[in-house]
């Protein structure tokens, strides 16, 4: 495949943003929609099973058609960024996930809804890594970016907590159908306005590398289908077996490919800095071990307290208001005491929030029960972050911005889908053995559930302890990422 042409001085994009709060706007927008989708149909499932008439098993492919496109297209997507633009990548994401929206709230069946939940996940793939690629070009390394990522993670952080409050309130108050078709609007303005306000960045020289792309991307989407198989089957399953053996020899493949070519998908030379490599493993462990507890505090406030979808997706606002407002002071707290101080209370913060919430009763209410873990998690949650996402981007040149950010979405959607994985087992493991009313078994399993996603988040806490090396006094800027080797 060819490249675009070679990027030159005149083409660099200007230090300032002449209006850094219409790019900012239009780019978190966008990003939100991504974030949004993953859970947005999480309270709607009872209906559109009723509607579409699904089995039982195959409603999980609701959610599971969406992870699988977008896990496994990540790398790709931000490859294809640096190459033929990063507005222009976005704008396709957007316009690709508005129409397949589209088709999705009109399925009149089941595998037609299916097949527009993976398309949306294609166009998420597009959209994830170029949102967080212009943040990284059109605002210089410091204060600005620090703001601009402050926005930004507020809309990873809150992403799935509205997608819930949104899909509730759609689904109660007119149908589960506009859960996606609201998209449509949203993604059409979004689109438009592109062009008009942000500036196309500098498509970059050299050869498409088609060998590491296959690979990778077979090796991600094997790697991620393996993982919903064991939450549906267990770790013993053939078939997630297979797949998990057919990823490993695909990602040992991509690596190799990845440390001989001209222009990799995804430099490994990233890795070179230790402070990067720490924040690469705390973006994959953090959302592993807490990204689980939207799942089970949904059957709980659904099941146990026997809430309304509506009523079910506003439980969640204490934990959107915890990351909302507690980004909004990250960039303050990260230029008074340095990234490490701030990551590791978050980590603490997380791990205070699953501890809680292993101890949940069923006669626990409301009040009583989620209110206070809730707000731990999203204080948390916004601690921990934007101080990840900032120390990956650290010093990343222009053109490794896209498969910088690409690896960083890679990991932390990986991330969740691994805890997911994980955490679904030891749920249905520990409900075997359960004994008593319903409500009595979902919150033992959800406990014992919550009690491993604990020690998951206390594990990201020890890399970010032991590898992080930043602290109070840092300096402002970090080397800049070695360029990966040419070979002529």
């Amino acid at each position: 495949m060819s490249s675009a042409p070679p990027t030159t001085a005149s083409q660099a994009l200007p230090r300032t943003v002449t209006r850094p709060g219409a790019v900012l706007t239009l780019v978190v927008t966008a990003y939100l929609m991504v974030g949004v989708d993953a859970t947005v149909v999480n309270v709607a499932l009872p209906d559109i099973r009723r509607t579409l008439d699904f089995s039982p098993t195959g409603l999980s492919w609701v959610l599971n058609a969406y992870t699988l496109a977008f896990g496994g297209l990540l790398l790709l997507g931000g490859r294809v960024g640096d190459i033929v633009g990063r507005r222009r990548t976005l704008t396709v994401g957007v316009l690709v996930f508005a129409a397949a929206s589209l088709a999705g709230g009109l399925a009149t069946d089941s595998a037609l809804l299916l097949a527009a939940r993976a398309v949306q996940g294609v166009g998420a793939a597009l959209i994830a890594p170029s949102t967080l690629a212009l943040i990284t070009t059109h605002f210089t390394e410091g204060a600005a970016r620090h703001r601009a990522l402050a926005f930004y993670s507020s809309a990873a952080g809150i992403g799935a907590s509205v997608g819930l409050v949104v899909g509730g309130a759609l689904t109660d108050l007119a149908s589960w159908r506009w859960a996606l078709l609201i998209n449509v609007p949203i993604g059409v303005a979004v689109a438009l306005a592109l062009p008009r306000v942000v500036r196309e960045t500098p498509r970059h020289s050299g050869t498409f590398d088609a060998a590491g792309a296959v690979t990778g991307t077979a090796g991600m989407f094997f790697l991620v289908y393996a993982f919903i198989r064991v939450s549906d089957s267990g770790w013993s399953d053939t078939r997630a077996l297979t797949c998990f053996t057919s990823a490993a020899a695909l990602l040992a493949g991509f690596l190799r490919v990845e440390s001989r070519a001209r222009q990799p998908i995804a430099p490994l030379a990233l890795f070179r800095d230790r402070n990067r490599a720490g924040a690469y493993a705390g973006i994959l462990l953090l959302p592993a071990g807490n990204f689980g507890a939207f799942y089970f505090l949904t059957l709980y406030v659904q099941q146990v307290l026997g809430y309304s979808p509506f009523k079910a997706g506003f439980a969640f606002l204490p934990l959107t208001a915890g990351v909302f407002a507690t980004v909004r002071c990250v960039p303050r707290l990260l230029a008074r005491f340095g990234t490490k101080p701030v990551l590791v209370s978050g980590s603490v913060l997380l791990i205070a929030s699953g501890g809680w919430l292993s101890r949940l009763g069923v006669g626990d209410g409301y009040a009583t029960g989620l209110l206070g873990p809730m707000l731990l998690l999203g204080v948390g949650v916004g601690l921990s972050f934007l101080p990840l996402n900032a120390t990956i981007l650290a010093g990343i040149e222009p053109r490794e911005a896209g498969a910088a950010s690409g690896l960083l979405q890679t990991f932390q959607w990986l991330g969740g889908t691994l805890g997911l994985a994980v955490l679904v087992t030891v749920y249905g493991t520990a409900t075997r053995h359960a004994h008593g009313s319903a409500d009595a078994v979902l919150v033992h399993g959800a406990g014992r559930a919550f009690a491993v996603g604990t020690v998951i988040a206390a594990a990201a806490l020890l890399v970010i302890a032991t590898v992080i090396t930043q602290g109070r006094g840092e300096r402002r800027e970090q080397p800049r990422t070695p360029r990966a080797r040419h070979r002529t």
